[in-house]
């Protein structure tokens, strides 16, 4: 084994030099600097003679008449900043040409000078071959290049439009921040910074895809995230091999332990006070250049039914609004389910006005239950998927209207009874007081699931699909964190903020099942701990 694997890396190397010498003349390059200015240059024109956006600026500086040349992308970059800080002081000197005569400075000290006395940016940073200066070049920054220095000078004049810091459409509030990610990297770990300003509080930089070369940041405060816990991530996060990574959605697919679970087990969000609290209780967040959604992790099934300004209300209402989603979420999977079984196998169930008013509503409807359920099941999926994709206005004029219309003409045309559109508009509306968005289609997945098993079981099924459902979640796991922890398994100390949220005095301590390193939020409780 080990003599074919030396034999397919002695065959890689020598593909790789025999496509080298297959490369044309003016690509054949080698990759280290020299202190000659025309070849350093004429590099970085063969790496990317085709790319029409690279502007190569050459000048000669007032310094002993140094060719100097600056390498930049076009879109990219504070044209302003490298003209007015950069260009326009290496040439003409400034102060510096009236305090001193710098004319016949060696070439060997002009970087120095330049560096030091000159360039008035605040990000200076040297590379060693075109391989290191490729990237920051491609990433906005500027490659200064000197006549008589065998280094790339990179400079910080990244400036690309971006979209405004703004409310997060996808969890607004009635109570609490309005401001929200967005797909700039820098600004979201600056609303974070703002947050959090504890020196313990760690950002690591790491690049992901070979083409992309995505910038990934993957965020724990010291003293309180594991350390077993943030190595395990950041190992998951470098072996990840791909060409590109745009989005964080596909650093949550790779690294997620469960692939073939419709429940997410780690948990994202726009939010900036969400992924703060998070990283508070020990969690780790990453965040990933061009997404405006934090990945927060480990997760578990109770925090994807907490909302923000549960924690900015007084106690009681956050426990009420809390226990009212989880009341939605059992409606959402099982209203159609219970509806099919009782209507089809046990009517008796129901009180005898009742049954006599479903018995007359059914009685012109051709379909057996399961099937009128899933021709409206499928009909509001439908609805909801046109709505969603539709510019915003008019998507919610569809889904309102469209839903009237044809539950009112599916009933003329006898396709389905009234007691089913109630039922399945209940189940609808139930469905969106889910505040993730993720964790709903969850739902709706297992919806059809418990559906087609009291099709054929009756409530057997709706209780045999409950059961399965809850075996699915017991046995999830979200890196090494139970997903339905603290409740199975049992931690009882840590169900002060499960369903039901306790006065804040009384949440002294970190989730245990989390495992920080500091357990303790503060010293002393105001009041007794329970």
């Amino acid at each position: 084994m080990v003599k074919i694997i030396k034999k397919n890396k002695r065959e890689t190397k020598n593909d790789d030099q025999e496509k080298d010498k297959n490369l044309p003349p003016e690509e054949q390059v080698s990759s280290n600097f020299s202190k000659n200015f025309d070849d350093n240059f004429n590099k970085f024109k063969a790496y990317l003679k085709d790319s029409d956006d690279i502007v190569f600026r050459q000048f000669t500086s007032f310094i002993s008449n140094i060719k100097c040349g600056v390498i930049f992308v076009d879109g990219m970059v504070d044209k302003s900043l490298i003209q007015l800080h950069i260009i326009q002081p290496i040439m003409w000197g400034g102060a510096l040409l009236e305090e001193q005569k710098v004319q016949d400075v060696k070439k060997e000290q002009a970087a120095a000078l330049i560096v030091e006395r000159i360039i008035s940016v605040a990000e200076l940073k040297e590379a060693e071959d075109i391989d290191k200066a490729m990237l920051p070049l491609l990433s906005g920054e500027t490659i200064l290049l000197i006549d008589g220095y065998d280094k790339a000078i990179v400079i910080g004049t990244r400036h690309l439009e971006s979209r405004g810091v703004e409310e997060p459409p996808t969890e607004a509030v009635v109570r609490g921040p309005r401001d929200g990610f967005t797909e700039t990297i820098r600004f979201n770990t600056a609303l974070l910074r703002r947050r959090i300003r504890d020196p313990n509080f760690v950002m690591r930089n790491m690049t992901l895809g070979r083409r992309t070369k995505t910038n990934v940041v993957l965020c724990y405060i010291k003293g309180i995230a594991q350390p077993e816990l943030v190595d395990k991530i950041e190992k998951k996060i470098k072996d990840i091999d791909t060409d590109d990574i745009h989005e964080a959605g596909q650093i949550e697919q790779y690294i997620e332990d469960n692939k073939l679970s419709p429940f997410p087990q780690i948990q994202n969000t726009e939010r900036p006070d969400k992924a703060a609290t998070a990283l508070m209780e020990g969690r780790v967040v990453i965040l990933v250049d061009g997404s405006p959604f934090a990945l927060i992790l480990p997760a578990n099934l109770y925090q994807f039914f907490q909302s923000p300004e549960d924690y900015y209300e007084r106690w009681i209402i956050g426990s009420l609004l809390r226990s009212l989603r989880w009341i939605g979420s059992l409606l959402a999977t099982f209203a159609p389910a219970l509806y099919i079984a009782v209507v089809s196998y046990h009517p008796e169930m129901l009180p005898t006005t009742l049954a006599l008013s479903v018995a007359a509503d059914r009685e012109l409807v051709p379909f057996p239950a399961i099937i009128e359920a899933l021709l409206m099941e499928i009909t509001i999926e439908l609805l909801r998927e046109a709505g969603a994709r539709l510019p915003k206005p008019i998507g919610q004029t569809i889904g309102i209207v469209g839903g009237i219309i044809i539950g009112d003409a599916a009933v003329r045309a006898g396709i389905t009874s009234p007691s089913m559109v109630v039922v399945v508009s209940i189940t609808a509306i139930a469905s969106f007081i889910i505040p993730s968005y993720s964790v709903a289609i969850a739902f709706r997945v297992f919806r059809f699931f418990s559906m087609f098993l009291a099709g054929i079981l009756g409530l057997y099924g709706v209780c045999i699909a409950f059961i399965l459902i809850n075996i699915h979640l017991v046995i999830l796991k979200s890196f090494g964190v139970n997903y339905m922890a603290p409740v199975a398994p049992v931690q009882l100390r840590d169900w002060k903020d499960v369903i039901l949220r306790l006065p804040i005095q009384y949440m002294k301590r970190r989730p245990e099942y989390i495992n920080p390193v500091d357990i303790d939020r503060y010293e002393q409780d105001p009041v007794k701990e329970m």
